[in-house]
């Protein structure tokens, strides 16, 4: 991300973060902008020029997004008034938003938890994440499969809106790439931090509590955990958060002393 799109974004989440009446319907006006200038190298050239007049990009925005609600309108002319690295990249902070909407509209739903559950399934399911990443069949065809299964699991609204709008404009990105990044900017919306933890066995209550304080410690906030129960990992803990990664698996270990070993 580069140094512009940094400041375009954070202006853009300020404008989100000041408007009174977000719901839902404004997440999904915010997919349907980012969709229709991801689809348009027309609109996304005008949108992202910045030799053109920020009130001319505007009104672009009026233009085409004439309908939408007063918040969506707002947000919208915030993002293209703004400098973007590139177009790409406009496109990527509008997705942010609508995601950050869906946050907001329902504070109340554990989304980064039933976005993570969702990518599990994908990623027991080899036959189902090749149907998600075909480049056969229409992406509308495979959104309203994603509704559907989310329907039948129990799934909240804001969160069968994020996978099922974000399954229908990939942009060449891998489904759990996409569900991995809408975790991150929803835990960012709620001031947490995920940390994806592979363990052999389930962790019970207090271990998920002293593992949660001490990472939230370490990382100077609130720190969300997603278990995975990975038996390659043997014992232990291999702990991701963003970058960062804490291999304390046995796997690990064993992996560390057959290249001594070797050395």
């Amino acid at each position: 991300m580069g140094s512009a799109t940094t400041q375009a974004l954070a202006a853009s989440i300020e404008t989100l973060a000041a408007a009174k009446g977000v719901t839902l319907d404004t997440a999904r006006e915010l997919f349907a902008a980012g969709r229709a200038v991801s689809e348009s190298s027309q609109l996304s050239g005008a949108l992202a020029d910045p030799s053109a007049p920020a009130d001319a990009r505007q009104n672009v925005v009026t233009a085409i997004f004439g309908g939408f609600s007063a918040d969506a309108q707002s947000v919208l002319k915030t993002v293209v008034a703004e400098r973007w690295s590139n177009a790409s990249e406009l496109v990527d902070g509008i997705e942010e938003l609508a995601i950050r909407a869906a946050a907001i509209a329902e504070p109340g739903a554990d989304l980064e938890a039933e976005i993570f559950g969702f990518s599990r399934v994908i990623a027991a399911n080899a036959e189902l994440e090749l149907a998600l990443g075909s480049r056969l069949g229409g992406e509308e065809a495979k959104g309203a499969l994603v509704e559907r299964l989310l329907a039948d699991g129990g799934y909240s609204a804001p969160a069968t809106l994020i996978v099922s709008s974000l399954v229908r404009q990939p942009r060449e990105r891998r489904v759990r790439q996409l569900l991995n990044r809408a975790t991150r900017i929803v835990s960012s919306q709620h001031g947490r931090v995920v940390a994806t933890v592979h363990t052999a066995s389930e962790l019970n209550d207090a271990q998920r509590t002293r593992l949660s304080d001490a990472l939230s410690q370490r990382y100077d906030g609130k720190v969300t955990l997603n278990v995975v129960i990975d038996p390659a990992v043997l014992g232990g803990l291999r702990v991701q958060i963003a970058d960062d990664v804490i291999d304390g698996s046995i796997s690990a270990r064993l992996a560390d002393l057959r290249q001594k070993l070797a050395g």
